[in-house]
């Protein structure tokens, strides 16, 4: 969640100039552009990743409880 705070202030002392212009509009207002699609970009990237770690802690609690319940199971015959 870095690169969207990196991509908006980092990085604007070096952007902040009117020249060159690409596509007919000052450089920086196209940096802030791109910096404003690619945000939930990386929202989604990490959102996504937290998803599968979250997934995984699941599964292993999941296991986990399966097996106190045969062990319980198996105290019982």
């Amino acid at each position: 969640m870095l690169a969207p705070f990196v991509l908006y202030l980092g990085a604007l002392p070096f952007v902040n100039r009117v020249r060159p212009v690409v596509f007919g509009v000052p450089f920086l207002f196209l940096w802030l552009l791109a910096a404003t699609l690619l945000t939930p970009a990386c929202v989604w990237l990490a959102h996504r990743g937290d998803r599968r770690i979250e997934q995984g802690q699941q599964g292993q609690q999941g296991q986990q409880g399966q097996q106190g319940r045969q062990e319980a199971q198996g105290s019982h015959e």
